[in-house]
Order: C-alpha cells, then sequence, then structure tokens
C-alpha cells in the first residue's frame, strides 16, 4: 500500500515525520534511485525507499519504554563531545528507540523512549501541554518559595503558564518540593528557582502525560504496560 515517505520513514523507526522532512529536502531519501520530493508516495512492497543509501525495510515493531534516566546522560542517540547517552541504557531493547522530549544533562527521572514516530509527534506537538511533575530538592530561601514559585508568570521577558507547587519536606535552608508544570522550556524549572532564591540540588522527573516513574531503578528500563500505552494513546 502506499504511503507518504514521511510516514515510512516514522514507522520504520529511523526519525520522526518532521525530521523526514528535512532529510527529504535534504536530498538524503531516494525512491527507486531518484532523489524523492515532499509529499511524495511510496510501497515499500513494490519500491526501494533509501535512506543515505540504506533500504528501508519493513515497519520496525513497535516499542515503547519508560526509562528512569540517570544523571550524567545525555537525552540523545550519539554525542559529539563523548559524553554519555540515553542510547547506551536502551541497546538490549531489540529495537533503535528514540527520547520522547528532554531531560538535560544533570536531571534525572522518567523519559519516554519509543520508535513511534506517529505516536512520538502527537506528544511532542505543542498542543498538547501535558503535565510534568518533578521532585526538585532545592536550597536558599525556603520559607514562601512555593508561594513564589506558583506566582511566576515571566522568566527573563519569556511567558510561562503557571505551576502547581507543593512543600513535601522542609529544613532550615533546604526543601524538597513538588512541582507541576504545562510546557517544556529550556531548564525551566532551575530558572523558575534562580528567580525565587532557591538552588536546585536535584531534579527528578516522576510523572509526564499519564505514566509515573514509581519504583523503577535508576539507569534501567521496562515496556510499558498494555494499560500505560492505551491510556497515553488516548491521552
Amino acid at each position: 500500500m502506499e504511503e507518504r515517505l514521511q510516514k515510512l520513514l516514522s514507522a520504520a523507526g529511523v526519525c520522526s515525520r518532521r525530521a523526514a522532512e528535512g532529510y527529504i529536502q535534504a536530498g538524503r531519501v531516494t525512491v527507486n534511485g531518484v532523489p524523492a520530493q515532499l509529499g511524495q508516495r511510496a510501497d515499500l512492497d513494490r519500491d526501494e525507499v533509501c535512506l543515505d543509501g540504506k533500504r528501508l525495510g519493513q515497519k520496525a515493531r513497535p516499542v515503547y519504554l519508560l526509562l528512569n534516566k540517570p544523571r550524567g546522560y545525555v537525552t540523545t542517540l550519539s554525542d559529539e563531545k563523548g559524553r554519555k547517552t540515553v542510547a547506551d541504557l536502551t541497546r538490549g531493547c531489540g529495537e533503535r528507540v528514540y527520547p520522547v522530549g528532554r531531560l538535560d544533562l544533570d536531571s534525572e527521572g522518567l523519559l519516554l523512549m519509543t520508535n513511534d514516530g506517529e505516536l512520538m509527534q502527537r506528544l511532542l506537538h505543542p498542543s498538547g501541554e501535558v503535565d510534568k511533575t518533578y521532585q526538585v530538592w532545592v536550597q536558599g530561601a525556603v520559607d514562601g518559595a512555593a508561594a513564589r514559585l506558583e506566582a511566576l508568570r515571566d522568566l527573563e521577558g519569556e511567558p510561562i503558564r503557571p505551576a502547581r507547587v507543593e512543600v513535601l519536606e522542609q529544613r532550615d535552608g533546604s526543601a524538597r518540593l513538588s512541582v507541576t508544570i504545562h510546557e517544556g522550556k529550556n531548564r525551566q524549572i532551575r530558572r523558575m528557582c534562580a528567580a525565587c532564591g532557591l538552588t536546585v540540588q536535584r531534579l527528578q522527573r516522576v510523572r509526564e502525560h499519564t505514566l509515573e516513574l514509581g519504583d523503577l531503578p535508576v539507569g534501567t528500563w521496562r515496556p510499558l504496560t498494555e494499560a500505560e500505552l492505551a491510556a497515553l494513546k488516548n491521552e
């Protein structure tokens, strides 16, 4: 059956549909030896579709993993600086999977990994505005910190949606907070805390979309359950 090349590439687990458009425009995709065009369709049972000269196979087995990312790993499949990547942690899953969203080098916790390009694109679309909950260990001006964080509507001139903040633990000069945000701006929670006189000591994502980290050990992954996958696709 003929399908758009972007869909074929994402279904094969090599990239998202958006990335596929860039590959096609860059001339990296060919159909039967001829450079492909945006909007072109093909049938893998009949046509030879190649990316960078490598033939695309049939659709990859869809894989959905929940990874507990440790600190010190970058959220990418390769790194020009030679740093450890989340791909190093998921090599044993049997397929090439991609991170949905990001956690910075010093952050840890829940990270969805999949080769389902269509689902990835839907979850990452800005219209989703899904809740993301983090546990944040901070030091500094902790008295009244939750109220100050919830009152923030601007980060260095950039508007942000209001966060939900709960104090889980507090001692002299330090606290553990639960912070729920609806966006994913670059280092958003760290910047919010800095604006409120707080220094982040540790940041762990514990919930995103309908998924919860639970007691999954750091540095390990597990497949999503059928119930988790159904809830995620209906989100």
